[in-house]
């Protein structure tokens, strides 16, 4: 059974590798795109993700036509032992703006659920051919390169922490090191997996947004924390509502040195 299983796995990564490449060569057709005249072109993104949905439903249906795809709300609504247990969550963009605006800081996430359970997790970033990607409970990989968080076990000026865009209308900052924002979530917590920053602040996300993060984060050795201390259960938003309460991604051993350096102004 578990050599049947294992067998499962990875003919169900190989897919989604190739589809996720495949995702990146379709974006990068709009890549860029964005009308000149306008600060943000909805309609290429509007566009642009239709395209990219249609595209992995399709292939999806084609390969393992009784899987299910997440449409901000599970379809899982009970344990099985059939093809219907597998559940596939694909973000289409994060890193809209970079995406219309030529930027290359954007990609393209791909997870897998096992009646509700995570089984694996992947982040492509077709402009730098970055690929991110992690088996739940194991390690995390940049391409063939295993990564992990930062082993830095303190905060100097060279450490860094990302944040969201309008991070500082909600909070004064004591941070000793650089604050930057990048303008995508999930490279921002992949950053955070590969050691290259050691935190970053996200909010206004969702279970689609989150879910291949979540695998690799936590494969990396870190975790998504709520501003409070208190561990984030993601399966909590599987019904597709917003994640409108901010949250700390961060090595549990590092959430207090970069909490007690953030002073909520709201």
């Amino acid at each position: 059974m578990t050599a049947e299983r294992n067998h499962a796995i990875t003919d169900l990564t190989q897919f989604a590798v190739d589809v996720i490449r495949q995702s990146g060569k379709e974006a990068m057709a709009y890549y860029g795109k964005g009308n000149p005249n306008l600060k943000f072109d909805m309609g290429l993104i509007t566009e642009t993700e239709l395209h990219l949905a249609n595209f992995f439903k399709d292939q999806l249906h084609a390969h393992f036509p009784e899987h299910q795809m997440f449409m901000n709300n599970h379809a899982i609504d009970r344990y099985t032992h059939d093809e219907k247990r597998y559940l596939w969550i694909y973000d289409a963009l994060d890193g809209v703006a970079n995406f219309q605006a030529g930027i290359p800081i954007w990609g393209i996430s791909l997870a897998l659920l096992e009646n509700f359970w995570p089984v694996f997790g992947i982040f492509y970033m077709p402009a730098t051919g970055d690929l991110f990607r992690a088996l739940a409970g194991q390690k995390a990989f940049r391409g063939d390169t295993e990564i992990h968080i930062s082993e830095q076990a303190t905060l100097n000026n060279e450490s860094l922490l990302l944040i969201y865009s309008r991070f500082h209308n909600h909070y004064r900052s004591t941070f000793p090191g650089k604050i930057r924002n990048l303008g995508c979530a999930t490279a921002h917590i992949c950053y955070v997996a590969m050691g290259r920053a050691e935190a970053a602040v996200i909010t206004n996300e969702s279970y689609q947004d989150l879910a291949a993060a979540r695998v690799i984060i936590e494969a990396a050795g870190a975790k998504f924390f709520k501003m409070d201390g208190s561990e984030f259960f993601l399966n909590e938003y599987l019904d597709g509502k917003k994640i409108d309460e901010h949250l700390l991604v961060v090595p549990p051993d590092t959430y207090a040195n970069v909490r007690d350096c953030l002073k909520e102004v709201f």
